[in-house]
């Protein structure tokens, strides 16, 4: 161009066609300021510009952008008076300029309209217009309008027609039909093996997913250039067929002239391999080639491209190695890190990039946008994405709906839901993702569930179409309020718009209609399904015979599913875990544990939490204790199932010992862990230490006390005795009491002899106006008159129970032996070994009297005769099921199951029968699990507290009997007789003046009759002390006045127990 424009220079004159060739060579050139320079050099010269001049002129302004547009108009509009005006040339570029500036195609038309005996290129010219807005519709009919005009004259549609119709096609609703068109089109003109259409078909069929057509196409194509082979791998890549895009540069890298967009391309193809390593593998054998040949630096589409594969491949650092080592970034460049960041979980790393790319003055887009604003939702920041929205309102992007649809994810996944529902109203546009995401959000909500149906049927009356996230959202919702016959109807609309063959479709009915107890549905579709079960539709079954306690379904469907050869996974074995724990089946629970075992899964953490669960919940904490141990590693579940674990069994020191270890190991606790250590507290009788825990939820570890937390320090008060501390501390609460606090108020009181029945009279006020049909209120009201020995006040609650028309739970006791469960109810006649039961339990009876057992009449209806009462007792549910278990050979623990409170006189009974049989006794009944060994420990506690009475001083309200029943009691006993009057553990360093005997007890009865104050008092875990007062005037036995003088000289003696 140099030497033309040299030579023009030198011209002596000029005329139009002089003008022409230079303006044209200048656009042909790529120099379009200079072309329009010219154009106007000319004009200013008085010389009139010929078509070729004005087209080439024309075309130059389209190729400088807006500023070009404007001298277009100009140029158009010197030429609307001259005879140019409907000339071919100017007209088809004054299509081309309009066709790809303006908002329609309306002035490309007009243009287009104006020429006479329009051509080929006339036709091409106008077609490509509309093509390029995407104006499908538009573009075929005047495609046909060509083929028509052009019947009877000498042009026809030419490779250049095909390909804009092809590039437009394949951007309509219904490609795949239109290209098939095209396609028989091409090969009756004889246009198939073109090079360009054939590239623009290859490419085409590839993109829209028919990838055996553009393979075809392909391999059918004489000549082949970089062009095709772009296309083809640019549709393998779309439809995740990396390793076949591969193979398809390494079949061509020869053939054709690779350029860097195909390296691009093959980049990409490397992000898409169904084994990630292997991608990333061969995409840093592209990188070191890219750095060899010296192609890394030289475009940053490349940078970019490499960014994109490795974080796609999972080598996040390997992203982060490029992006640090580009010395140029653009926009692209931040998008692809943010999002490399946000697809490998690397969340806060991406919201720091976004703020390092802000501080570069770089603009945001919606793409950095999005990828930001999901980190924030996947980290809960709900204000930093407050923050990064006003940029978007800002810089105008939230009107995107895509930027709107990951603002609604985000105020969703953060619990905004007022936040979500306005940004949804001030969309200017939805699309089905908005449409989705808003149902989800309200799904997730249990308050706004009637939301979500109404976004739903909005939804349908705008006309959307509705898709499998649709479905999914809106039956999560319905199945959380069982709404059966709203899941009906959406189980039609699933079958309207066939997607019922989708096993996550499937999948969800089972679930919701598992949840709604409609098994027989479930059961249906389960056995549709057949091949296209996954785990998930196992475990939505067995999940929904659990949920309508139908165990023994669940289990067989887990025995099915072994034999049908479908592996068990975590879920599986943590659902039915927890069913087995919930109903205490203790056998099931091991067979489940046998099959994890086999199934290799027997480390996982989460299996690992649910056996701690399950043993402890049915009743073998040494198990739960045992795999605690043995776990590899821990989670919160696994120390929260230990501790409350121990605190359920009653071994409050061993629970809150675990919360220690819990607490060195760098275990943060959680609210449920709280409820375990109070727990442990309450029945250990640490009422200090229990305080010093709630308070440090708050104080240490960010923790706000919920309701259940201020019940355990109620309970804890109760078990204590400072009854007067309850009403304080009620009174101070954060929070109003409610039914559980005052439950658990009553049930103090009813354990307190009598004392404060005005606060358990409130108590009950509260209960009854709260829950008015709800027995037990009635029973503790009840059960506190009756140990106060308030009878006509108990026979008023009694009275106003049957007024209110409710009933009491019926007590059961069962026991599950190798024929199955046996169920028994106070004075069973209706098993079929009942006479072998009854003579056991009157054998027991005998045996416990010779033992020293003496029935507690108060736990009886008191206006029965002391004979009636007696007799009453010893046929209690859980007294006939250990009888029952005792007429079978074994000498495995007893494992009793109870849905009431044992009372008192039948936990005293057990320490006897454990002790007589040899045999441990583990009950668990409503509150806690109960274990009775045969330690003669166990059953001094008895003694003192049946035998010698049952005194009401502060030491026994301090609870004797549950301090000896928590801990672990070994070794011999030492008895003995002090003069001391303090409540030291005196004689334990003064072993001169002990006396061991063999049964304490028995050396107690010579003193029986002398008894005055007889008073129980605790020390420590290990001692306990019963003291009373001796008149001076009685002589002490004569077996014992050989011991020493000394117990004339004082009235108080204290007999000193060493366990």
């Amino acid at each position: 161009m140099g030497s033309a424009h040299h030579l023009f220079d030198e011209m002596p004159e000029r005329n139009s066609v002089t003008w022409a060739c230079l303006i044209s060579g200048c656009t042909q050139n790529e120099m379009p300021d200079e072309a329009c320079a010219l154009f106007k050099e000319m004009i200013s010269a008085g010389i009139l510009p010929n078509h070729y001049a004005i087209g080439s002129a024309l075309r130059a302004c389209q190729e400088l952008g807006s500023y070009g547009f404007r001298l277009g108009l100009q140029i158009h509009g010197l030429i609307l008076k001259t005879r140019h005006a409907f000339d071919m040339v100017v007209c088809n570029a004054l299509i081309s300029l309009y066709g790809s500036f303006m908002d329609s195609a309306t002035y490309a038309y007009r243009a287009f309209r104006e020429i006479e005996g329009k051509n080929s290129i006339a036709w091409n010219s106008i077609i490509s217009a509309y093509s390029k807005r995407g104006e499908a519709v538009t573009a075929f009919e005047l495609f046909s309008n060509m083929q028509h005009e052009c019947s009877g004259r000498s042009f026809r549609p030419s490779e250049y027609t095909f390909g804009s119709l092809i590039t437009v096609a394949s951007c309509s609703i219904d490609c795949l039909s239109l290209l098939e068109q095209l396609l028989a089109k091409t090969k009756k003109f004889g246009y198939l093996h073109d090079l360009y259409v054939g590239s623009a078909l290859v490419s085409a069929f590839a993109r829209s997913g028919s990838l055996d057509t553009a393979k075809e196409i392909f391999e059918q194509m004489p000549l082949r250039n970089v062009v095709s082979m772009n296309g083809l791998m640019v549709g393998l890549v779309r439809q995740k067929r990396g390793e076949e895009a591969a193979e398809v540069f390494v079949k061509m890298k020869d053939l054709v002239k690779i350029n860097i967009d195909s390296y691009m391309v093959l980049l990409s193809a490397f992000a898409e391999f169904s084994l990630p390593g292997e991608g990333r593998r061969k995409g840093r054998e592209i990188h070191a080639y890219a750095i060899r040949i010296g192609l890394s630096d030289s475009k940053v589409a490349l940078g970019n491209c490499l960014i994109n594969m490795y974080a796609k491949c999972g080598a996040i650092d390997d992203a982060c190695s490029v992006f640090e080592l580009m010395n140029d970034k653009d926009p692209v460049t931040w998008n692809s890190m943010i999002a490399g960041f946000d697809q490998n979980e690397c969340f806060k790393d991406a919201v720091i990039t976004f703020c390092a790319m802000r501080r570069t003055l770089l603009m945001s887009s919606k793409f950095s946008l999005i990828s930001a604003l999901s980190s924030c939702a996947s980290l809960g920041w709900m204000r930093m994405g407050e923050q990064i929205h006003s940029e978007g309102l800002k810089m105008g992007l939230d009107l995107d709906v895509s930027v709107s649809n990951a603002l609604l994810a985000l105020y969703a996944e953060t619990g905004c839901i007022v936040e979500c529902k306005k940004v949804f109203s001030l969309m200017p546009k939805y699309d089905r993702i908005s449409w989705n995401s808003i149902i989800g959000a309200f799904a997730d909500s249990e308050s706004s569930i009637s939301d979500a149906v109404g976004y739903f049927v909005e939804m349908m009356r705008a006309g959307w179409s509705l898709n499998n996230v649709t479905f999914l959202n809106i039956l999560a919702a319905v199945s959380s309020v069982s709404l059966c016959e709203l899941l009906r109807q959406i189980h039609v609309l699933v079958l309207k718009y066939r997607v019922m063959d989708d096993t996550g479709m499937e999948n969800a009915l089972l679930s919701c209609y598992g949840k709604s107890g409609e098994l027989d549905i479930c059961e249906s579709i389960f056995s549709r399904m057949g091949d296209r079960r996954d785990n998930a539709s196992w475990n939505s079954m067995i999940s929904g015979y659990i949920h309508n306690e139908l165990l023994h379904m669940a289990m067989d469907l887990v025995w099915l599913m072994l034999q049908n050869g479908q592996r068990l996974d975590c879920f599986t074995f943590a659902t039915v875990l927890s069913a087995c724990a919930s109903v205490a089946t203790l056998d099931r629970g091991m067979e489940v544990h046998a099959c994890g075992v086999r199934a290799c899964l027997e480390s996982d953490v989460v299996i690992g939490s649910a056996l701690v669960d399950m043993y402890s919940k049915c009743g073998r904490v040494d198990y739960a204790s045992r795999f605690f141990e043995l776990m590899p590693v821990r989670n919160i579940y696994s120390w929260n199932s230990m501790i409350c674990g121990y605190a359920k069994h009653g071994f409050g020191h061993k629970a809150l010992e675990i919360f220690t270890r819990m607490k060195l190991e760098g275990q943060r606790p959680d609210h449920v862990t709280f409820v375990g250590v109070l727990s442990a507290c309450s029945h250990v009788g640490l009422a200090e230490e229990g305080f010093e825990h709630l308070d440090s939820m708050s104080e240490v570890y960010s923790l706000t006390p919920r309701i259940e937390h201020f019940s355990c320090i109620v309970d804890l008060l109760g078990r204590a005795g400072d009854l007067d501390k309850i009403e304080d501390f009620i009174s101070r609460m954060p929070v109003r009491p409610n039914v559980l606090i005052w439950r658990t108020v009553l049930g103090a009181c009813s354990r307190a002899s009598g004392r404060k029945t005005d606060l358990g009279r409130r108590a009950a006020e509260m209960l009854l106006e709260l829950e008015p049909e709800n027995a037990v209120n009635y029973v503790l009201l009840s059960n506190m008159y009756a140990s106060g020995g308030k009878w006509d006040d108990m026979a008023k609650a009694r009275a106003a129970m049957r007024e209110a028309a409710v009933k009491k739970e019926a007590g059961c006791s069962w026991v599950t032996m190798k024929d199955g469960v046996h169920v028994f109810v106070a004075g069973d006649n209706s098993h079929p070994d009942r006479d072998a039961i009854y003579l056991k339990l009157k054998e027991l009876q005998r045996k416990m009297r010779d033992a020293g057992y003496v029935p507690q009449t108060k736990f009886a209806l008191h206006d029965l005769e002391l004979e009636n009462q007696e007799e009453l007792l010893s046929h209690h549910s859980e007294k006939l099921a250990v009888a029952f278990v005792l007429t079978r050979k074994s000498k495995l623990p007893i494992r009793i199951m109870k849905n009431l409170r044992v009372c008192g006189d039948c936990h005293d009974a057990f320490k006897y029968i454990s002790l007589i049989v040899g045999r441990q006794i583990v009950l668990r009944d409503s509150s806690r699990f109960h274990h009775f060994t045969d330690d003669p420990a166990e059953v001094l506690a008895a003694k003192a507290h049946g035998q010698l009475g049952a005194p009401e001083g502060a030491g026994w309200e301090k609870g004797l009997g549950e301090a000896l029943e928590e801990a672990v009691l070994n070794g011999n006993m030492s008895c003995g007789f002090s003069d001391k009057t303090d409540l030291l553990p005196v004689g334990f360093g003064h072993q001169d003046w002990v006396q061991n005997v063999h049964n304490p007890v028995e050396a107690v009865k010579p003193y029986r009759a002398l008894f005055e104050d007889l008073r129980l008092v605790v020390y420590g875990h290990h001692q306990f002390f019963i003291t009373f007062s001796l008149p001076l005037h009685k002589a002490m036995p004569s077996s014992q006045q050989d011991t020493g003088g000394a117990y004339e000289s004082s009235n108080l003696k204290t007999l000193a127990f060493e366990l």
